[in-house]
C-alpha cells in the first residue's frame, strides 16, 4: 500500500488505490477466511475483482492511455495474501514482501526487459528453460546399452547443467563488461570448451602480438572452468567419485588460478582489448554435441569394462579424453554409480582422461599459436596436471 500510494498520484486522475485501500483489502481477505471459509473468501476475491476493473476503467476513461493493471492485480493478490494469513502466515508475509519488491522496482525491470536483454538473450533463456523443464522431466530415467551403461535422463541432465553454468559466465561477463575482456572471455569459454578457447586464444596472439599475454592468461583461466565443470559434472553423476578425485581437484585447480593470477599479473601493464564480443549466452548445439560424445563414451566404456575390466575404462576414458574430459569423466562416474566399479577405481580414468585432455591442449597452443604462446601455456598446463596427480598421490597415502 505504501509504494502504490506513492504512485498514484494526486488529483482528479490520481490512481484508484493506496495506502489505506491496500490496508482494508488485506484486513478484508483475513475477515473472511477466519469467519466465513472458502465461500466468503471467493465472494470477497470477486467483489474486490469488480472494484478493480471498475478503477482500470476509470483511469482508462479519465487519463486515455491505458494505465496499466499492475495496481488492480495488486489489489485482488493483497486479499488473497489476508485470506492466506489465516492458514500459512509465515508464507503470507514472505509473498507479501516479494510482491512489494515487484512493485518497487519498476523502473529497473522494464529497463532489463526493454533495453538490456537483446531478443537473442530472451529466446536463450527460454530455450534452457524448455530444456530444464519441459525435456528433462520427460526423458527416460533408466539404464540402456551394454550393462545398463546408458541413461537418458543423466545424459541430458549433463547437458542442462552445461547450459547453466555458460549461462552464468555470460552473466558474469556482462555484467563485469570489457575490461578484462580476454581474461573473463577464456574463462567462461572454457566451461564450453577449454580445448577450443587455448586454440583460439593462441591464433589471437599470433595476429596481434601485443595481446599475448591476456591471451595466454586466458587460456590458463579455460583451464581453471576445465576443474570446474569437471567437478560439477562429477558430483551430478556420481558424489562418491568425486570424494576420491577431490583433492586432486583441489590441487589442479589452485595450481591454474596460481598461474593464471601470475600471468593476469604481469599482463596489468597491458592495455586490455576492448572489442570483446560477448556471443551467446550459451552454445545450445556444443551442449547436445557434449551429449552424444556422453553417449559413445558410456556405451564404449561399458563395452570395454565387460571385456577386459577396469583397465578398459581407464583406457576408454584416456581416449575420449583427447576430445572432453567431462564426458569421458562423467562415463567412469555413471560406472561407479551403477555399481559396475567402485569409486576408488573411477579416479584413474578420471585423471586419465584430464591427463589427454591437457596432453591436446598442448597440441593446439603449439599449432594455433607462436612459439613463446605455446611455451608459456604448456608450462601453466604442466603446472596444472602435475599438481592433480601430486594430489592423488597424497590421497593415496592419507587414505
Amino acid at each position: 500500500g505504501v509504494e502504490r500510494e506513492r504512485r498514484k498520484g494526486t488529483g482528479p486522475k490520481r490512481g484508484p488505490a493506496g495506502i489505506r485501500t491496500f490496508a482494508l483489502t488485506g484486513l478484508l481477505g483475513g475477515i473472511c477466511a477466519q469467519f466465513g471459509g472458502v465461500a466468503i473468501v471467493a465472494v470477497g476475491a470477486g467483489f474486490i475483482g469488480l472494484a478493480a476493473i471498475a478503477g482500470y476503467l476509470r483511469e482508462l476513461r479519465d487519463g486515455g492511455d491505458d494505465p496499466g493493471l499492475t495496481t488492480e492485480v495488486a489489489l485482488v493478490l493483497t486479499f488473497l495474501l489476508g485470506a492466506l494469513v489465516h492458514s500459512e502466515p509465515a508464507l503470507s508475509a514472505a509473498l507479501a514482501v516479494a510482491v512489494a519488491l515487484i512493485l518497487a522496482n519498476r523502473e529497473r525491470f522494464h529497463r532489463i526487459a526493454r533495453e538490456t536483454l537483446s531478443e537473442q538473450e530472451i529466446h536463450d533463456g527460454l530455450l534452457m528453460a524448455a530444456a530444464a523443464l519441459i525435456v528433462l522431466p520427460l526423458v527416460p530415467n533408466e539404464g540402456l546399452g551394454p550393462n545398463q551403461a546408458l541413461n537418458p535422463f543423466l545424459v541430458w541432465q549433463l547437458v542442462v547443467i552445461i547450459m547453466a553454468v555458460q549461462g552464468v559466465g555470460y552473466v558474469a561477463l556482462r555484467a563485469i563488461g570489457p575490461r578484462y575482456g580476454l581474461l573473463v572471455s577464456g574463462f567462461i569459454s572454457g566451461f564450453v570448451s577449454s580445448t577450443l578457447t587455448v586454440g583460439t586464444m593462441g591464433a589471437r596472439a599470433r595476429d596481434e602480438p601485443k595481446l599475448l599475454r591476456p591471451a595466454v592468461g586466458a587460456a590458463v583461466a579455460s583451464t581453471v572452468a576445465t576443474v570446474v565443470l569437471l567437478a560439477i559434472v562429477l558430483a551430478a553423476t556420481s558424489p562418491e567419485t568425486l570424494r576420491e578425485v577431490l583433492l586432486p581437484l583441489i590441487f589442479a585447480g589452485l595450481a591454474a588460478v596460481g598461474y593464471a593470477g601470475l600471468v593476469t599479473a604481469r599482463m596489468m601493464r597491458t592495455k586490455p582489448s576492448e572489442d570483446i564480443s560477448l556471443g551467446r549466452a550459451f552454445e545450445f548445439k556444443t551442449a547436445i554435441l557434449l551429449a552424444l560424445v556422453l553417449s559413445a563414451v558410456l556405451i564404449v566404456t561399458a563395452a570395454l569394462n565387460e571385456l577386459i575390466g577396469v583397465r578398459g575404462v581407464t583406457l576408454g576414458a584416456a581416449v575420449a579424453g583427447f576430445a572432453d574430459s567431462q564426458s569421458a569423466a562423467a562415463s567412469a562416474a555413471a560406472l561407479a554409480d551403477s555399481g559396475r566399479i567402485t569409486p576408488a577405481a573411477a579416479a584413474i580414468p578420471v585423471l586419465a582422461a584430464l591427463s589427454t585432455n591437457t596432453i591436446s591442449k598442448a597440441v593446439l597452443a603449439w599449432g594455433a599459436g607462436t612459439r613463446r604462446y605455446a611455451v608459456e601455456v604448456c608450462i601453466g598446463l604442466a603446472i596444472v596436471l602435475a599438481a592433480a596427480w601430486g594430489g592423488w598421490a597424497i590421497s593415496q597415502v592419507i587414505g
